[in-house]
């Protein structure tokens, strides 16, 4: 061993300062006009190669869950990693079934800056990037949207999609039509639905956010000229009808969505990767978006790590702007 090796063998890491953020004081920094903002700027570096964002190792817990690990980082960020465990069977417990802490570290050092929870960042970003898609992909008069599902994706759906579209009508739709009453109830301008095949053939915008194995809709009650997005997962189904694809453009976080689950989406098994268009490359103007009044646009997410740092990034940097958190000592 060397002089070298040996003097830093000997360093003690000492005292570390760390910020930790609890789930109240995450949606106290979380502005979602500016989250919108900041996933639109993830996307773009996503596909200009400027976000280091490798596959996520998945491990699974026997008839009980899994655990993903999921890093990321570009110039200008903190290092940063999110660890989510997704238990089902969590929700006949009272708690979430995503559960998640994220981890920002300095990216000279190393050193650990910051731990943050995770769980609302996941559930906010996820419905963050399907509402970007609307944004982007939505006709400009779109007026009226259906929303499938009433858990924790839809009740973030229901505050995003008012910033995107001035929408006259909001649909709500659940397998339990007394579970979409409860959450509709709780937004403004919308309203639980029982007939979903009608509201989705007279709806300019479709949501899906469910947990379903199968698809919630069927392909033909899409009519020209919608938006569809959809962010559930579910393998080895899912709520997306596959043949829908067919009829419209698809639009995805990466390229990566077409590879086998974990990393990708179980409704895209098989199709060819150069079906879809990074949402990243459309922003950028490299790729076509919308192009018609007439044109069925389909956005699929399957969640990636940039999501999470752009929003861990904007949550922390108005941490520290406000004075908000507990300092703890590593």
């Amino acid at each position: 061993m060397n002089s070298m090796q040996t003097a830093s063998s000997n360093l003690d890491k000492g005292e570390i300062k760390v910020l930790s953020l609890s789930e109240a004081e995450i949606k106290e920094c979380i502005d979602l006009r500016k989250l919108l903002d900041a996933l639109a700027d993830g996307f773009r570096a996503l596909s200009d190669g400027r976000v280091v964002n490798p596959a996520r190792p998945q491990l699974d817990i026997p008839d009980a869950g899994y655990a993903l690990a999921m890093p990321a980082w570009m110039k200008g960020k903190y290092l940063t990693v999110k660890l989510v465990n997704v238990f089902e069977g969590n929700i006949g417990k009272g708690i979430p079934s995503h559960l998640a802490t994220i981890h920002l570290f300095d990216p000279e050092t190393g050193a650990p800056v910051c731990i943050m929870d995770g769980t609302y960042i996941t559930a906010v970003r996820t419905s963050g990037s399907a509402v970007l898609s609307v944004r982007e992909l939505a006709r400009r008069d779109a007026k009226i949207a259906t929303l499938v599902g009433a858990g924790v994706q839809a009740g973030q759906h229901l505050r995003l999609l008012p910033l995107v579209r001035d929408f006259q009508e909001i649909r709500l739709f659940s397998k339990d039509f007394a579970d979409a009453k409860a959450l509709a109830s709780r937004h403004a301008g919308v309203v639980a639905v029982e007939d979903l095949e009608a509201a989705v053939r007279s709806s300019d915008v479709v949501c899906l956010a469910t947990h379903s194995y199968t698809p919630v809709i069927s392909a033909g009650w899409i009519q020209p000229g919608t938006h569809v997005s959809s962010v559930g997962v579910a393998p080895p189904g899912g709520e997306l009808p596959i043949d829908l694809i067919a009829r419209g453009d698809l639009f995805v976080e990466t390229r990566d969505s077409f590879l086998p689950t974990p990393v990708g989406c179980c409704e895209l098994a098989g199709i060819d990767p150069q079906a879809g268009t990074d949402l990243g490359a459309m922003l950028l103007g490299q790729r076509p978006g919308r192009t018609s009044d007439q044109q069925i646009t389909i956005y699929k997410a399957m969640g990636v790590a940039m999501e999470d740092m752009m929003a861990a990034d904007l949550a922390y940097c108005e941490a520290k702007r406000l004075g908000v958190g507990q300092t703890i000592s590593l």
